[in-house]
């Protein structure tokens, strides 16, 4: 498979066979997934690859979604990571400003980057992968499972393994949605987003498991019609990040 081709297969994965991913894979992937770009270099990522089985069995259940836990090949908790650039400022007498909305930025861009490339190492070698970002459901709770110090917090959680089976690929806005020319253009949206939204309603129709009656517009609207995870910015002043 090309990598283009292998980019437009993705598709989550939440059930795998158990068959249990190698410390060299492991390794493998981490290596690669650390040659992505890097805002400055700072490189403000680190991964917690959970290999006890009760630490795994808490993920699951303080991310909510014990399932894709229990017959994961591998699961791995990423965090956006200042207290590494920390150490390196008191290295050279320096006391870094690391909670500020600019860093907070650079901090989960990083760690996005990072995963994606991971992600993309994962499936070329045949595996499935699902992002869980239910990671941040309980922080404070998988923080303290973690001994997550200061300037450190978990974005996203990750479960990768052999799939079961494959699913498909759900159809993505089209380009003419997300691709803008010398200006933005709102205007396009009402035509476009109708037709995105029969173009959805037909996919959750047919699939071959969890079919159902849904909208792309609507989903959406649900989803963003109130405050979500509240909790997080009060969490992350916890451990150091102000916004100034």
């Amino acid at each position: 498979m090309s990598t283009k081709d292998l980019l437009r297969s993705h598709s989550s994965v939440r059930k795998y066979t158990g068959e249990v991913i190698s410390k060299e894979t492991v390794v493998d992937l981490i290596q690669t997934a650390q040659m992505a770009a890097s805002s400055h270099f700072v490189q403000a990522y680190s991964v917690i690859w959970i290999t006890d089985e009760e630490k795994k069995q808490q993920l699951g259940e303080l991310s909510k979604n014990e399932f894709q836990f229990k017959t994961a090949g591998a699961a791995f908790l990423f965090c956006v990571d200042f207290k590494r650039l920390q150490v390196a400022g008191q290295k050279h007498g320096v006391d870094i400003v690391a909670d500020s909305a600019e860093n907070m930025l650079v901090g989960v861009a990083d760690v996005g980057i990072f995963a994606q490339n991971f992600v993309i190492a994962a499936e070329d070698a045949g595996y499935g992968i699902c992002y869980i970002g239910g990671a941040r459901n309980n922080p404070a709770e998988i923080s303290e499972l973690f001994n997550l110090p200061e300037y450190v917090f978990p974005l996203f959680a990750m479960t990768i393994g052999t799939p079961t089976k494959r699913n498909e690929t759900k159809p993505r806005l089209p380009v003419e949605a997300i691709l803008h020319e010398n200006q933005y253009d709102v205007e396009k949206y009402d035509t476009l987003l109708n037709d995105y939204d029969a173009t959805m309603e037909s996919y959750y129709a047919s699939r071959s498991s969890n079919q159902k009656m849904a909208n792309w517009t609507k989903q959406m609207a649900d989803f963003l019609v109130e405050q979500r995870r509240p909790h997080i910015k009060e969490f992350l002043a916890t451990k150091g990040f102000n916004w100034k």
